[in-house]
């Protein structure tokens, strides 16, 4: 599994994300600020995302926190994760 640096919690975003989005030509080309609504995550894939998030990353996400904006792109993940990580 990559490291626990940014580019590394990136990527391991990154996989989860595609894993998790429907099968469409924007997961190919996927940017970090990209919104992932845009690019076809419903409420129920939300719910998928962000179980696998705290999967991967070993955390709880508080309820308080599981918002869209704070799954709206890899990105505001990435920050999620960081944000939850520093308190744990």
């Amino acid at each position: 599994m990559d490291g626990g640096g940014p580019a590394g919690q990136e990527a391991r975003i990154f996989r989860i994300v595609r894993q998790t989005l429907p099968d469409t030509a924007a997961t190919a080309e996927l940017r970090p600020d990209q919104s992932l609504q845009d690019s076809g995550l419903q409420s129920l894939d939300m719910v998928t995302l962000m179980l696998a998030v705290e999967a991967e990353f070993d955390l709880e996400i508080p309820q308080d926190q599981m918002t869209p904006d704070n799954f709206q792109s890899v990105t505001a993940i990435g920050r999620l994760v960081a944000s939850l990580a520093a308190t744990a």
